[in-house]
């Protein structure tokens, strides 16, 4: 990435403004010997602002950046000689959105590590497979997780909330440093069709990534930021990076309940909330406050942003909806701001500075403008593989998504949807997200699904199913005409189905397994 418009960002930005001399050299010197991993953050950040408050959870607890680092130091300590971790071994981390997250993530990377990130989500079948495959040597989870911890092998260290208190209260003096090996941050994919997958998340060698985001995204320095995403998910953590990155204040709650997240926002007076589109979808469900909080950036991402959701939301809190699209494998793609959802609320957008992006056909050709194909994706992010060893498919450089989408003679990204949902309908490709993004436009409709189900004369059909909004009635037969008017005949669904929420992950994907088990 070109200097100048490295530095032209974090000029913009607010990072390079200049500050006390020995803090400003104390906030190099860490970044030089800790790397640019999430301690290494932390750490530069303490250096600069050690006053500042860092995180804010929901009983009102604050800790600053310094107070943060120093427990984070204790547990990395207390891990290292109560509990034998070491370089190379793994710490798993089963917690929701609070600082406890963040120290043990912190602590591990500390020691040489790896962090892996699990998903709140899991069962206890689930838990103990990951346990096994990912060689867990540790488990710090929330108390609410013990029910779940049963079948894991009893050399597996497990550490609760208290107990990661006492380790904290009864760490030793001792010095720490750089550990020869650097820790890794292993992101558990969704899992919405089988069991995770570990993904090792590479560290950042730079300012790079941070301005790849934040040209796009207007954040600045010392922002006030809620993070509702889970930040055990790619777009959470990433979110917990920039924000450490500019020493931000970070407000964290539990569990994301919307009267709640809103009355936070307008409390902490927050300039920023990341968030996954159900979570927007949900904020709109309950009255605005009044006065409305001061938001100048709404960044969601982690799945499909529904159709008229953006111009929705931002007719009422105002233009600050931008929508990064990306996933596990290849963190980030594109990004759409608020003109590029106003202009075409479906849109992915565009690629930031340093990204490349190519629609390709099973050929590994580039496919003409408008013409849907298989998305690839090149940047200095690109995860590192997954730990059992499988790879992604590669070309000249890029990594296959798994999705397939389109550019338009503007230069806008449309994702249509995973290749292994698109469905076949008497010979015809159909994508489920066409579908999906016409049906949300009903005015009665809260969200839609929609999945291929067997069909004996067209292989598969669509079967829809929609969530209304409290007091609404739909008929089945109205849908499919509202449909008909539209869409080709094959993007009809052949069953309506009315439920009252649609099945999901911790992180608002629609779980479609779950759907299809309405058909037996």
């Amino acid at each position: 990435m070109d200097l100048p418009f490295v530095v032209a960002t974090l000029t913009r930005r607010g990072l390079l403004t200049p500050g006390r001399p020995i803090r400003v050299a104390s906030q190099l010197q860490a970044l030089r010997k800790w790397g640019w991993s999430l301690a290494g953050e932390l750490r530069q950040a303490a250096a600069r602002d050690p006053g500042r408050v860092a995180v804010i959870d929901e009983q009102g607890a604050e800790l600053t950046y310094q107070q943060l680092l120093d427990r984070a130091e204790r547990l990395a300590r207390a891990m290292r000689t109560g509990l034998g971790v070491q370089a190379g071994d793994r710490v798993g981390v089963l917690c929701r959105n609070h600082h406890g997250l963040i120290e043990a993530v912190v602590a591990a990377t500390v020691l040489g590590a790896d962090a892996v990130l699990v998903n709140s989500g899991l069962s206890a079948a689930q838990l103990a497979t990951v346990t096994e495959e990912q060689r867990l040597r540790v488990l710090v989870h929330d108390d609410e997780f013990a029910d779940r911890l049963l079948g894991l092998p009893a050399e597996v260290h497990r550490v609760d909330e208290r107990g990661l208190e006492e380790l904290i209260a009864g760490a030793l003096p001792g010095d720490l440093q750089p550990p020869e090996r650097d820790g890794r941050t292993i992101v558990l994919t969704s899992g919405t069709t089988g069991a995770p997958k570990g993904a090792r998340r590479p560290t950042p060698h730079g300012f790079g990534p941070l301005v790849s985001i934040i040209d796009r995204i207007p954040l600045h320095t010392r922002d006030t930021v809620l993070i509702a995403a889970p930040l055990f998910h790619t777009w959470g953590y990433a979110a917990l990076q920039v924000a450490f990155a500019l020493r931000a204040t970070i407000v964290l709650h539990r569990r994301f309940e919307p009267a709640a997240t809103l009355a936070a926002l307008v409390a902490h007076q927050c300039q920023a909330l990341f968030a996954v589109p159900v979570m927007v979808q949900r904020l709109l469900d309950v009255p605005p406050p009044d006065p409305r909080p001061p938001l100048k950036v709404v960044a969601v991402s982690g799945s499909a942003l529904p159709g008229g959701l953006a111009p929705r939301f931002m007719d009422v809190y105002g233009d600050v909806v931008y929508n990064l699209y990306g996933s596990t494998e290849v963190s980030w793609a594109s990004i759409a701001g608020p003109a590029d959802l106003r202009e075409a609320p479906t849109t992915a957008g565009r690629p930031p500075h340093g990204t490349r992006l190519e629609i390709l056909d099973d050929d590994g050709q580039p496919v003409p403008d408008g013409r849907v194909g298989r998305i690839f994706v090149g940047n200095e992010m690109l995860f590192e593989g997954y730990t059992s060893g499988a790879r992604r498919e590669t070309h000249d450089g890029l990594l296959d998504t798994g999705d397939l989408g389109r550019i338009n003679a503007d230069g806008l990204l449309f994702v249509d949807g995973r290749a292994d949902d698109m469905i076949v309908s008497g010979g015809e490709n159909v994508f489920p997200s066409e579908v999906e993004d016409l049906l949300a436009r009903l005015p009665q409709v809260r969200e839609a699904a929609v999945i291929g189900v067997p069909d004996p004369e067209y292989g598969q059909r669509l079967a829809a199913f929609l969530g209304l909004h409290p007091g609404e009635v739909l008929d089945p037969e109205a849908v499919r005409e509202y449909v008909r008017h539209y869409l080709a005949r094959f993007s009809v669904p052949r069953d309506v189905i009315f439920v009252k929420y649609l099945p999901r992950n911790a992180t608002g994907k629609v779980l479609s397994r779950e759907l299809r088990r309405y058909y037996g």
